[in-house]
């Protein structure tokens, strides 16, 4: 079979082979892509000093911009997630007084004699207690600093009691006060 392919092959050899274009094409052909390559011009950028300086300055705004971040994001740690032994504390107190805050709220604004700086004094994240949570995270081994947030924290709970129980006085049911009365005998 192969031999009659190649003897077909043999055969007919004129007919496969064509006459390529005229060398007057070629002509025509090699003077426009040489005009091309005149006007066009090919700029490597691998061996230019810009292109390395632009990689250098885009990994260093790269680095920055991460430093950043990260260190904000290490800035917004909780006090609890920093000191690990203050954490149960700020669990219990927090729970404590944003309960009572609760309460608190459900009274008149007017009946409880409070204008707006003292309300706002009266929430658990004020300007005291961010003030000692900036002081703890700049000196975390500080114990004055540790005893000063549970200090914090305990006169806030007093305070608000205190408040509570005005505003329940206040609005005791005459029944209400007799056990009250009891309660304190």
């Amino acid at each position: 079979m192969s031999d009659n392919f190649e003897q077909f092959i043999q055969q007919n050899r004129a007919a496969f082979e064509q006459p390529g274009p005229s060398p007057r094409i070629w002509d025509a052909l090699e003077k426009e892509l040489s005009k091309k390559e005149e006007k066009g011009r090919v700029v490597r950028m691998l061996s230019s000093n810009w292109f390395k300086a632009a990689v250098i300055t885009l990994l260093l705004i790269n680095a920055g911009v991460l430093f950043l971040f990260v260190k904000h994001k290490q800035s917004r740690s909780d006090v609890a997630l920093m000191i690990p032994e203050m954490q149960e504390a700020q669990v219990y107190y927090s729970s404590r007084i944003e309960a009572r805050l609760d309460s608190i709220k459900t009274y008149p604004a007017g009946e409880l004699g409070l204008d707006s700086s003292a309300l706002k004094e009266l929430e658990l994240k004020n300007e005291t207690y961010k003030m000692l949570e900036k002081e703890l995270k700049n000196n975390p081994g500080n114990e004055r600093i540790r005893a000063a947030i549970i200090r914090y924290y305990q006169m806030k709970l007093d305070l608000l009691d205190k408040i509570l129980e005005e505003m329940q006085a206040k609005h005791a049911v005459p029944g209400d006060l007799k056990k009250q009365y009891e309660e304190k005998i």
